[in-house]
């Protein structure tokens, strides 16, 4: 690592280290110092995104539970320490990252999505703690990539966003060419919300579009925060329906409120919803309403024959907290495993530099299929040999995964409001 650490990082090393040789002194010389090594997470536990804070806490837990009932690795056991990131605005996240980076007992640290902007990635650079992040993807490669050997701290369990940008395009119109939908107009409805996940997705979704000769009917972005009334909006749509509607907003209370909404006086559009129906809670709030939706995963629980991985750690989930992991539960949870083999390669927790470059070699069949790291940006690799990214269909409170065809466990069906 080119950057040095902050002060309060390195007084907490000399520390830890001078603690380490007064042991050995007093005759633990040659033996495994059996310590506990604190794992740090970034949360949103309160505020509208609570659910899939929430559903990180869980997944971590699960991890240490399982890893310390084991044994621990090399005398260390694990314990897990939460800041809370609230609404991820930057002063409530500069707080939660600060407070778990004075802690001299925590030596790895991560998250789903904490700022959405990643800024807290330069404080873990500057501090040389070992951080894996899992969301926006957009905004890791355009800090990292300028830079990469500067940010060797930190990882990103999810591949490029540009498969969210261009790749719903790409899935419709397919479908459209083996007659399983209409496209009569190639118009497209397309509604955003204020924050980077979002927006990103929804810029990149409108210039791909319009390459493909669509004509975009509605282009709307609301707040971010919680959404209650959709009907200024839908009155649009249904002013000049169109082929396809889309909403990029993540939370779940908002696109369900947007669906069932949708559904009062619904048009025969195709009904594509970004990330939000993959948290439990979505189906909860939309009950049979949720048939048929649409949406799609970078990064999420690939329930495949072809990858029993999948099966295996959300059984265990199930099995824990009797719900079914989201996208960031067992992924959190292999996220955690990935720094338990970082560790077990390189042996102490201390030795952060050998922890992320232990980190920085890692290949492995995940929940979410192979998971290896770009060099040159950070991110994990996309595709159908790595992370693909991955359409589901609801029915019956259920996910059917409808592609890639590799990994498919059923096929597409025409929504009911479409029939």
């Amino acid at each position: 690592m080119s950057r040095k650490a902050t002060p309060f990082r390195s007084i907490s090393r000399i520390l830890t280290m001078s603690a380490t040789a007064l042991a050995l002194g007093g005759g633990l010389a040659g033996q495994a110092l059996a310590d506990t090594v604190k794992i740090g997470l970034l949360a949103p536990l309160t505020g509208p995104a609570s659910a899939d804070g929430q559903e990180y806490q869980r997944g971590v837990q699960l991890a240490i539970d399982e890893i310390n009932a084991a044994g621990g690795i090399d005398g260390h056991t694990f314990e897990l320490v939460v800041g809370d990131v609230k609404d991820q605005s930057a002063g409530n996240v500069t707080s939660a990252v600060e407070r778990l980076l004075g802690d001299p007992d925590v030596h790895f640290m991560l998250t789903g999505y904490a700022s959405l902007t990643n800024f807290e990635i330069d404080n873990m650079a500057e501090a040389e703690m070992p951080y894996v992040l899992a969301a926006t993807s957009q905004q890791t490669r355009d800090i990292i990539a300028p830079s990469p050997d500067d940010y060797m701290c930190c990882w990103s369990w999810t591949p490029s966003f540009d498969a969210y940008n261009t790749d719903v395009t790409s899935f419709v119109e397919k479908l459209a060419a083996d007659g399983k939908i209409e496209l009569p107009t190639k118009k497209v409805a397309i509604i955003s919300s204020d924050n980077a996940y979002s927006k990103t997705i929804s810029e990149g979704m409108k210039k791909t579009f319009a390459d493909h000769g669509w004509n975009i009917t509605v282009d709307e972005i609301v707040p971010f925060g919680e959404v209650t009334d959709w009907r200024s909006i839908l009155a649009q749509v249904r002013q000049d329906v169109p082929d396809l509607v889309i909403n990029t907003d993540y939370l779940p209370g908002n696109s369900a409120s947007f669906l069932n909404q949708f559904l009062e006086q619904p048009t025969k559009s195709l009904v594509f919803l970004q990330y939000a129906p993959s948290v439990p809670e979505f189906v909860q709030l939309t009950g049979k309403k949720s048939d048929g939706v649409i949406y799609n995963l970078l990064g999420g629980p690939l329930v495949s024959p072809k990858n029993p991985r999948a099966e295996e750690v959300g059984k265990k989930f199930k099995d824990a907290f009797g719900v079914e992991s989201g996208t960031y539960g067992v992924a959190l949870y292999e996220i955690v495993h990935i720094y338990a083999d970082a560790l077990r390669k390189v042996g102490d927790p201390n030795d952060h530099t050998g922890i992320m470059q232990a980190l920085s070699e890692t290949d492995k069949q995940t929940v979410a299929g192979r998971l290896k790291f770009d060099p040159a940006t950070h991110l994990a690799m996309q595709g159908d040999d790595y992370i693909p990214i991955t359409f589901f269909q609801i029915w019956d409170g259920e996910r059917v995964l409808i592609s890639p065809e590799k990994y498919a466990t059923g096929e597409f069906k025409l929504q009911p409001w479409m029939q």
